[in-house]
């Protein structure tokens, strides 16, 4: 284990003062956004009448919420196998590591308004007894390119089939028009980043460093941002045939997504559902969950999202927002379990963001 202590991250007393302040601006953001998202909650809540609610939550059932529990694990399942072999050799992680590395990090993820910050980081913290820190961080960044490309691949073809098969005012049009236009522009943007190997986050730490801004920090953090770059650019060239089986894991934890959307408008809406309206729900909620990942459980957002593409839908504006509040009682339970393993392994929430520094 000689190798790992070579390139640990060092433990930093100095904090970075801009870094901070921006961390700072972020929870107010965060804060704000999450109050938006309670007042939209409730505005929807009210308008579609908590009756009419709590009737298609009941018709769920237990067995049908047990099933939604099983699905979302089955989704977590693929987030985790698609990490383990985005493990750069000579290291290795096992589904026994990811797994509960991957609760504890969408449970963060949900709970509080930075969690779209800390989720890559308390995962690689949760791991850092089996890689070194900044090898738990890459993998889970190689892990994540795959992911974003196989996402952003779903929301364009939804957001696509969406604008072609429903008549729809120029300002949505023009704005599903842009979201098209901007994921391709990123998807393009992360192929050429890594087939040319561009050194981006190297490059700009010594830039800093040479103008003596956060020197303390990175006089050893630019060298791990280096290492960093180089293992997922490491990764590209040396596992091609781990391309398709890690992008399969995406793809079906989105097919898994349609699922369960299927699953809860069979039970709660008084029109059968097809594969086509899960389709556009999910991808929906795809674009919810990137766009509004600073609010903690989506609340309110996903609540909008959903009435707005069922009520095009012809599906009616309650069965939008009880699909929304039934997801979010899966989400509730798995953060529940997460929380419960953050607590058994005696990780802090200090612990974690002091990384982010």
């Amino acid at each position: 284990m000689n190798h790992e202590s070579k390139i640990e991250t060092p433990v930093i007393e100095t904090q970075n003062p801009a870094k901070t302040k921006n961390l700072q601006r972020l929870k107010i953001f965060g804060g704000l956004l999450t109050t938006l998202g309670i007042g939209l909650f409730a505005y929807f809540v009210y308008s579609v009448g908590i009756n009419l609610i709590w009737d298609g939550v009941g018709r769920i059932g237990f067995g049908g919420f047990a099933f939604l529990m099983v699905l979302y694990f089955l989704r977590i399942v693929c987030r985790a196998y698609a990490w383990t072999i985005s493990v750069h050799e000579p290291y290795k992680l096992s589904f026994r590591d990811t797994l509960p590395a991957v609760i504890i990090g969408e449970a963060l993820s949900s709970l509080i308004p930075l969690g779209v910050l800390v989720s890559g980081t308390s995962k690689a913290v949760a791991v850092r007894h089996r890689v070194p820190l900044v090898v738990g961080l890459s993998s889970i960044a190689t892990e994540n390119l795959f992911y974003s490309l196989v996402t952003g691949l779903f929301i364009v073809f939804g957001a696509f089939a969406f604008l072609r098969s429903f008549e729809l005012e120029t300002t949505w049009i023009l704005t599903i028009d842009v979201l098209i236009g901007v994921i391709f522009a990123l998807i393009t943007f992360a192929v050429l980043m890594v087939v040319r190997q561009w050194h981006l986050i190297s490059l700009l730490c010594e830039w800093l460093y040479n103008r003596n801004i956060g020197k303390s920090v990175l006089e050893n953090g630019r060298l791990h941002a280096r290492l960093f770059e180089n293992l997922i650019y490491d990764f590209y060239r040396q596992y091609p045939r781990r391309f398709l089986p890690i992008c399969f894991f995406q793809v079906v934890f989105h097919v898994l997504g349609i699922l369960e959307v299927w699953f809860v408008l069979s039970r709660i809406s008084a029109v059968a559902p097809d594969f086509f309206c899960s389709f556009l729900l999910e991808s929906m909620s795809r674009v919810i969950t990137i766009v509004f990942k600073l609010v903690p459980f989506l609340i309110g957002v996903d609540e909008a999202g959903a009435q707005f593409v069922a009520q095009t839908l012809a599906l009616g504006a309650g069965v939008g927002v009880t699909l929304a509040i039934v997801r979010k009682g899966r989400i509730l339970f798995w953060t529940a379990i997460g929380l419960l393993l953050i607590a058994k392994r005696g990780l802090s929430l200090k612990e974690i963001t002091k990384n982010l520094k």
